[in-house]
């Protein structure tokens, strides 16, 4: 059975595809912490959600002060847990290793300023969901394939927590309901990746 990594998953709904498609997925979250991890040497595909609170620019306003260093810990852990699946090669003069893509997704913010140029970049409207969230993806994958629709909501800083569209996670704070990835794109992600 192939096995997706999914980290920083707390919510887990980038990774939904491929359990509900029989994959077996191993979700990192919380409770045990991606700087505790280290991953198995069968590793199919890794997703990585950092949180984005210290790299947003919807952060702009708050008074508490950005730390980038403490952003950062996270992401470090999740590089270095994709890394590790890197150095599993199928056998000594393989080409390619044996994990089949990786990505690490955040909004569009300062985290482009350590990563580099995002390998994507995508608004939710480009798969089919109406709303705006301008969204980095770096990593090696194949690319999704868009649907875009006419988006006719406002950018998503601007919606109210009653508008956000995930129905079914009312036990989610605004916060974590805001984490979520686009869920057309997350279809077509696994699509494109599977």
């Amino acid at each position: 059975m192939k096995k997706i990594l999914h980290l920083c998953a707390d919510i887990g709904s980038d990774s939904q595809p491929y359990k509900d498609n029989g994959y077996e997925v191993i979700r990192i979250g919380k409770d045990i912490g991606v700087e505790n991890y280290n991953p198995p040497n069968d590793i199919y595909g890794i997703i990585a959600n950092p949180p984005c609170t210290e790299f947003s620019f919807a952060r702009t306003n708050s008074i508490k002060d950005r730390n980038l260093e403490q952003g950062m810990f996270l992401v470090k852990h999740c590089l270095r847990i994709i890394w590790e699946c890197q150095y599993n090669l199928p056998y000594k003069t393989a080409k390619k290793t044996s994990l089949q893509f990786w990505m690490l997704e955040n909004p569009f913010g300062f985290l482009r300023r350590f990563l580099g140029n995002p390998t994507l970049i995508y608004q939710p409207y480009e798969y089919g969901d109406n709303y705006k969230k301008r969204t980095c993806v770096w990593g090696f994958f194949n690319e999704p394939k868009k649907s875009p629709i006419e988006c006719t909501m406002p950018k998503f800083d601007k919606l109210k927590t009653k508008d956000i569209h995930y129905k079914g996670n009312e036990h989610l704070t605004r916060q974590e309901r805001r984490s979520i990835s686009s869920p057309g794109f997350v279809k077509a992600f696994y699509n494109a990746n599977h």
